[in-house]
């Protein structure tokens, strides 16, 4: 079986899309449709079962997928190691992040880490932080960075920044007159947070569950999936936002934000690496090292 059959072959398995294996690949679907037939040609199996518009992998199908990630993985790992001889790396990186990280955080690093290795072609998906450890396990991204607490046993975290979740409101807003809110007071003001299976909803949740006060206690007036959800609806609403540090720090600065100190509550967390069970590899392990040695936002 050609390299080629096999790149073709898994590109259309992890869509399980001829069209999207073919744009993902820069080929034209009859070539994708023509190597996957000579595969099947070649082995007397049949790899996909065609369902209208859609297409599944038949039990032949799913084994091979399951060798051809090994194979794949092992081509990648002997590409890093030659270019770690000559000290000139290439190759693809796909990273993931959750929303805050991949907004305020990545962009600059990702930037210094183009400069050093310009052959090394990243992209970037972002997504909540649960999403990011589904598409590590589905093998969609080689890596994740993710906020929250590690929670999955078939993934690996190492810590890789502090961050601090912070109370803020809009000073056009009355409740920005406020400097400081106890807990009691705090459970009658309106709230926005982010949307369940975000990683900062889940470090929030267990801050107030260690004072005793569940989610459904709160005056939840609002669940948004983005920060700049969040940062946008309280300039129209008096209202208290849960948001991270990193992404406010500007506007507080600039006088459009005030931070809110909410008596007994220190909202802390880490940021965390997050890979498959094992060592990681080639640019994995590359953009790890040189986060955690040039880290630089």
């Amino acid at each position: 079986m050609s390299d080629v059959r096999l790149k073709i072959f898994y590109s259309v398995a992890k869509n399980l899309s001829f069209t999207k294996a073919a744009e993902e690949l820069y080929i034209s679907q009859p070539a994708v449709t023509k190597n996957i037939k000579e595969l099947e040609t070649e082995y007397d199996m049949t790899l996909f079962l065609r369902k209208g518009n859609k297409i599944e992998l038949t039990d032949a199908g799913k084994l091979l997928l399951f060798h051809s990630e090994k194979i794949i993985d092992i081509y990648k790992q002997i590409r890093f190691d030659f270019d770690l001889l000559k000290n000139n790396f290439s190759g693809t990186f796909q990273l993931g992040a959750s929303t805050t990280l991949g907004q305020y955080l990545l962009p600059a690093l990702m930037s210094q880490f183009h400069s050093m290795h310009p052959k090394i072609k990243m992209s970037l998906i972002t997504a909540n932080t649960r999403d990011i450890e589904k598409y590590l396990i589905e093998k969609k991204i080689e890596l994740g960075l993710v906020e929250g607490k590690p929670s999955n046993k078939q993934l690996k975290y190492i810590p890789f920044l502090q961050d601090e979740i912070i109370a803020i409101a809009h000073t056009s807003q009355e409740i920005s007159t406020r400097e400081s809110l106890s807990l009691e007071e705090l459970m009658t003001i309106p709230l926005v947070l982010r949307e369940l299976g975000s990683g900062s909803l889940d470090i929030i949740r267990d801050a107030f569950q260690s004072k005793n006060i569940l989610l459904k206690d709160l005056n939840i007036a609002m669940h948004l999936g983005s920060t700049e959800g969040i940062k946008s609806y309280l300039t129209h609403a008096n209202c208290i936002g849960f948001v991270s540090i990193a992404a406010i720090n500007k506007e507080i600065k600039n006088g459009e934000f005030q931070v809110i100190d909410i008596e007994g509550i220190n909202i802390e967390r880490w940021f965390y690496f997050v890979y498959n069970q094992g060592v990681p590899q080639g640019n994995s392990d590359l953009f790890i090292k040189f986060a955690t040695t040039h880290y630089n936002f």
